[in-house]
């Protein structure tokens, strides 16, 4: 009786986001830098909007952080105080001196691996062509931190 044949197009998703970057596949192809899509007083307000929550959430968080490992600080002290821990100082000595070898021996190369040069590239090219969304980004999060 009538049967319909319906065509479909298989679009492989695999092959087509290969050789994309994440950030293209997450906004979509057309995306480019938020100057050529949207206005300055739009810009600013994305910027300033996501600074302030980012600035405030770090200013918390880092109270938190401090709070913890100040805590935990204090009660290694009464610990070690009270006779609960003991603390090897000889071998705390020996750790830091190790550190200390390695860290002189790492930064007298003052060589950036081409990894991090690279993410530091795309961050400038970025912060470049999206100077207004980062300026009021920049000023949120400083508003941010002091709320």
């Amino acid at each position: 009786a009538g049967a319909k044949d319906d065509t479909f197009n298989v679009l492989d998703l695999a092959e087509y986001t290969k050789n994309r970057p994440w950030w293209r596949k997450i906004f979509a192809p057309s995306s480019g830098s938020s100057a050529e899509k949207y206005n300055v007083a739009t810009q600013l307000v994305i910027g300033g909007v996501t600074g302030w929550c980012t600035g405030f959430i770090f200013q918390k968080v880092g109270k938190l952080a401090a709070t913890a490992v100040g805590g935990g600080f204090f009660l290694l002290q009464i610990a070690n105080h009270t006779g609960y821990i003991k603390v090897d100082w000889n071998l705390v000595q020996r750790d830091v001196n190790k550190a200390k070898q390695q860290l002189k021996f790492h930064s007298s190369g003052n060589k950036i691996p081409p990894e991090v040069k690279s993410r530091a590239d795309e961050v400038i090219i970025f912060l470049k062509k999206n100077v207004i969304l980062t300026g009021g980004f920049a000023g949120g999060f400083l508003l941010g931190m002091a709320s």
